[in-house]
């Protein structure tokens, strides 16, 4: 992943207007292409085999070790780095490619993997970079995101899989330096060729050693398919916000391509509610070592990465195949709400009506809040009958900007039908904020 930005003391923290965002100055508009398929009932991905994930990554850390411990753009390391997942992919029957581009006077390389069969017209891909930093041997960044996906296109081999789509995967080169191989690529393919690209599914950082559990919110399906996959596991998500815009995604997303993803978590801290949610060390960077020489083979949490190699090929299997499945019915609150500092809790509303019955045993609830110090806010869904699920407590060590997360509440209890609330309270001085807007998905 891109270089993120310094932390900001408290002080000089001010509200934001959004998640930052990344310019690409020169990419032709194209219509977004179709919705994405979603799943069939009777299609099962295989569990993707720790080790051999996990193998991957020993090799690119002695790629690194013999070619001046990294495996950066324009260096040896990198150029072996792809020679070694061509192999790979070589020899399990996929049609590969090996995109060549100039950035910063050295050449670089993408490399693609077709699948051969499904429809031409309806391409899936997932993609990873595979440049490190030239400080270290990236193997956390992002030889966890190259191995889970390598694996799992050695798995679409080994099942022999046909899924109704094309099955394309990618592994993109200088996207440390911005994006420069996957912006290529969506460069120089054919408005024609764009249009048939149903979806990209991006894996940056999937082995972070404090990990989070963090979803694009992007495309609705691609977002469901994976929330859906933990929600399987018992395993609370957040939606993805440090990693907008900084990685591959980007460069498809800018041209109108569906995309999802998966991430870990790089240099920001880990809150304490996170911690309780997830384990790992509060007041500690998910990664440590990111973007450092410590990025080594002994930087990687084998749970986070088993589970996130397993994901992807879930998502492959679930959306190359199937008929449609709706993300669930939404109710959005779009007006704002301002949040007196250290003062009475506000609450924001959405009318519900028309539903038969109670409200799902997984009803979603996606808050936006926009803050200068997160740690003073204290969150609450209100069901219609006042009860309080509460989805987030202040914290101290909690010293992040806005709240933007995905919250999972069993509400099988509540009636469907009535005012539902987010009630949300600022407990200490000095900050600002406001309810940039909330929405339930039944």
């Amino acid at each position: 992943m891109r270089i993120s930005r310094p932390a900001i003391p408290r002080a000089l923290r001010r509200a934001t207007a959004g998640v930052a965002t990344l310019a690409a100055a020169g990419l032709l508009a194209t219509a977004a292409p179709a919705a994405l398929a979603a799943p069939s009932p009777t299609l099962a991905a295989p569990d993707i085999p720790l080790a051999n994930v996990k193998a991957h990554l020993s090799q690119f850390q002695s790629i690194a070790s013999a070619n001046g411990g990294n495996r950066a753009h324009g260096r040896p390391g990198y150029k072996a780095s792809i020679d070694y997942a061509k192999a790979k992919l070589d020899a399990a029957g996929f049609t590969t490619t090996v995109q060549q581009f100039t950035s910063s006077g050295a050449t670089g390389y993408n490399l693609i993997a077709d699948w051969p069969g499904g429809d031409p017209n309806e391409v899936l891909m997932a993609g990873a970079h595979l440049d490190s930093v030239s400080s270290g041997p990236g193997i956390n960044d992002n030889g966890s995101g190259s191995a889970g996906v390598l694996e799992t296109a050695l798995a679409v081999s080994r099942a022999q899989l046909q899924p109704t789509k094309h099955l394309r995967f990618a592994w993109w080169g200088a996207e440390e330096l911005g994006l420069v191989g996957s912006k290529y690529y969506v460069n120089n393919l054919p408005s024609t060729e764009r249009s048939k690209v149903s979806g990209y599914l991006n894996f940056d950082m999937i082995g972070s050693p404090n990990p989070g559990y963090f979803v694009y919110d992007d495309d609705p399906t691609i977002e469901k398919t994976f929330k859906d996959y933990y929600a399987g596991l018992n395993v609370p998500t957040e939606i993805e916000t440090e990693g907008d815009g900084r990685s591959d995604h980007a460069s498809f997303k800018n041209v109108g391509i569906p995309v999802g993803g998966l991430f870990t978590g790089a240099s920001r801290t880990k809150s304490s509610a996170q911690a309780q949610k997830w384990g790992g060390t509060a007041g500690q960077a998910f990664d440590r070592c990111y973007h450092s020489s410590c990025d080594t083979t002994s930087n990687i949490n084998d749970t986070a990465l088993d589970r996130n190699s397993d994901a992807i090929a879930h998502a492959i299997w679930t959306l190359g195949a199937g008929t449609p499945v709706p993300p669930g019915d939404t109710y959005e609150n779009t007006a704002d709400v301002a949040i007196p500092d250290n003062g009475a809790a506000v609450t924001s509303s959405i009318n519900i009506t028309g539903r038969t019955g109670n409200a799902p045993a997984a009803l979603k609830a996606d808050v936006d809040i926009r803050h200068t110090w997160r740690g003073d806010v204290v969150v609450d869904l209100l069901a219609p009958d006042g009860t309080a699920y509460r989805l987030k407590n202040s914290s101290g060590n909690d010293s992040a900007d806005n709240v933007i997360a995905t919250y999972t509440v069993n509400a099988s209890s509540e009636a469907a039908n009535g005012a539902w609330k987010l009630r949300v309270q600022d407990v200490a001085a000095q900050d600002t904020g406001y309810i940039n807007s909330w929405k339930l998905t039944f």
